[in-house]
């Protein structure tokens, strides 16, 4: 599978992702009902580009950021299921 670029333009500054299955599914098991921030600063800073690791440290320092990053870079690398149950 080929290397897949996002970039997200979050308040006029852009940060590019290069999000792989290996890291989302790490993410997805790292999430627990009492920690959600940790695993989403953790799952953004292995997938954001070289370039873009500085501009990103700062945003995580913004409340609710981490969360938000990571459902829109997940949003954007999550296909598109049509799932349907045959009786």
């Amino acid at each position: 599978m080929s290397k897949q670029t996002i970039v997200l333009v979050v308040n006029g500054t852009e940060l590019a992702f290069e999000p792989n299955t290996q890291a989302y599914n790490k993410y997805i098991n790292e999430l627990t009902m009492d920690d959600k921030v940790a695993p989403a600063h953790n799952y953004l800073n292995r997938v954001v580009a070289d370039g873009s690791k500085e501009a990103l440290a700062e945003l995580l320092k913004l409340p609710g950021a981490g969360l938000k990053l990571a459902a829109k870079v997940n949003e954007q690398f999550i296909p598109e299921l049509e799932i349907s149950v045959k009786n």
